[in-house]
């Protein structure tokens, strides 16, 4: 599976968001409001996820495999960098 598209759209809040990304495989698939978050060892990735009825958050969609999360998180942080021009990590 080839990451064949990424879009980022900053986000608009001062916090520990700084974007969501949108990623798109083989030109078939799209994975919708993946974060970019500022963590104390620099940027990171966060899968879409939603609020259950106790309180706990689940993620919607994740990679099985760390390879592809790697990828994953190599790609978007490197299109969040070029395009927001942010060069923390």
């Amino acid at each position: 599976m080839q990451i064949t598209d990424i879009r980022i759209r900053k986000s608009e809040r001062n916090g520990k968001i700084k974007a969501v990304a949108s990623v798109t495989f083989d030109n078939e698939f799209v994975v919708h409001d993946i974060k970019v978050l500022e963590g104390a060892k620099g940027l990171f990735i966060a899968m879409p996820s939603r609020k259950t009825s106790d309180g706990e958050y689940r993620d919607i969609a994740h990679p099985i495999k760390t390879e592809l999360r790697d990828s994953m998180q190599s790609a978007i942080l490197e299109k969040y960098r070029n395009e927001i021009g942010d060069s923390e990590e």
